[in-house]
């Protein structure tokens, strides 16, 4: 059981890289698809690159805690948000065949907190 474990952490952690890879890339990068893409959903250029900044910032920090575990966990953390907000924003504008994406890191992040036996959250 802990093999599988392991496996399904760091199959989930791939795509969770890639998806939010691509996403911040093309907001920085002002790719025109995401551009127009970003403008259907009420975000104008500069929010549109404020975004694009905030989740490569939490790429990279995950890309980071690939050497230390406790900063992949940072940056998953940092990355939820945007997970969330990017599910809201797909499900409110009834862009169904954009949502997958969105719907994956938003499931996925907690599902990887709790795989990792370097994560823990106590309240006392």
């Amino acid at each position: 059981m802990e093999t599988f474990k392991k496996v399904a952490y760091w199959l989930l952690l791939i795509y969770y890289i890639y998806v939010f890879g691509y996403a911040s890339l093309e907001k920085v990068f002002h790719t025109k698809s995401m551009m127009d893409g970003m403008n259907f959903l009420g975000f104008n250029y500069f929010w549109t690159t404020m975004i694009g900044y905030g989740e490569l910032g939490g790429w990279l920090i995950v890309l980071f805690g690939l050497y230390k575990a406790e900063f992949r966990n940072l940056g998953m953390l940092l990355l939820f948000p945007f997970a969330v907000g990017a599910f809201t924003s797909h499900m409110a504008h009834h862009e169904f065949s954009h949502y997958f994406n969105a719907l994956y890191v938003t499931v996925t992040t907690p599902i990887m907190l709790y795989l990792d036996k370097n994560f823990r959250i106590i309240i006392k």
